[in-house]
């Protein structure tokens, strides 16, 4: 299944949203109706602005099946250099399991070299444990110790 990779456009927004609501995490905290929250749009606009942030959807047969979001950080610490963050992860339910999001990380990995990244780094939820060996697969390794604290 060839699958093509590219910015995402507003148009892609609604399939993005219902693709990040469509998980035990995500129904917690997305809202996936129509129209879409303001707040999906401005967010969109904003990643849209900044070039240090990538916001990409892979495509078959005309379909968005995946997305992610990729954000080159430059940092003083590693001698200057930029990393990557990869985040918001997924692939649509029906295609999962046919080296799609294997193929999306791949890309990624590579855009993330060509924009001189030193590394790439990403956080997933502890109870996502498939997740993590598909990480691990690519190379990724549990190096750090993540922490959060919500913001209202």
């Amino acid at each position: 299944m060839p699958v093509q990779l590219r910015q995402a456009t507003i148009e892609d927004l609604p399939e993005i949203v219902r693709m990040l609501a469509d998980d035990f995490l995500g129904q917690q905290r997305e809202r996936y109706e129509s129209p879409l929250p303001e707040n999906y749009i401005r967010a969109f606009r904003e990643i849209e602005a900044d070039p240090n942030n990538e916001l990409i959807v892979a495509e078959c047969s005309g379909e968005i099946v995946g997305t992610l979001q990729l954000t080159f950080t430059p940092s003083i610490s590693f001698q200057g250099r930029k990393r990557a963050t990869v985040e918001s992860v997924r692939v649509n339910e029906k295609y999962r399991g046919r080296g799609i999001g294997r193929e999306m990380m791949l890309w990624a990995i590579e855009r993330s070299k060509r924009e001189g990244c030193i590394s790439m780094q990403l956080t997933t939820n502890m109870d996502r444990v498939d997740a993590h060996r598909f990480y691990e697969n690519l190379g990724f390794s549990k190096s750090h110790f993540g922490m959060k604290l919500k913001l209202k």
